[in-house]
């Protein structure tokens, strides 16, 4: 995150074009992971990437990061991209997101927990019975899944 702050003392509010990962991580049963944010909306595990690292790297260390979870293999779905994936934050900052999907039911290590920061909750969901309150591009990207749009 440090390399988009840096970035940011540059450009000031400028659209940037920002790349991460989200990961759809299903248990056992085949429910979906989600986590609530201090906004109080529900969306995948997932960010931005950092200098030199991969996109899988990324999503590995998200889902670390916000979940408590260790993943081993990815299986890579779509990226989404374009207009429709603009965000304009509170603060006045823009971006346009390039996001890469990933799916995995591998988890090898970690458990369950939230970090306080980025997720004040974590909990699996039956994947026709996600909550309502969630963020709008994490809603496309389960949808496109669930269609199987590759």
């Amino acid at each position: 995150m440090e390399y988009v702050k840096d970035l940011r003392k540059l450009v000031g509010t400028r659209p940037l074009i920002l790349v991460g990962a989200a990961v759809l991580v299903f248990n056992e049963k085949e429910e979906l992971l989600l986590q609530q944010r201090p906004d109080g909306e529900w969306g995948l595990p997932g960010g931005l990437m950092d200098l030199g690292e991969s996109l899988e790297d990324t999503a590995r260390r998200e889902v670390q990061e916000e979940t408590g979870l260790l993943l081993g293999k990815l299986r890579f779905q779509r990226i989404f991209s374009g207009p429709e994936f603009y965000i304009k934050l509170p603060n006045g900052d823009q971006f346009y997101s390039v996001t890469a999907l990933y799916e995995s039911n591998d988890i090898v290590g970690g458990s369950l927990k939230v970090d306080g920061i980025e997720s004040i909750q974590v909990s699996y969901f039956p994947i026709e019975e996600l909550p309502k309150e969630m963020k709008k591009n994490f809603r496309t990207y389960i949808e496109c899944y669930l269609k199987g749009y590759n």
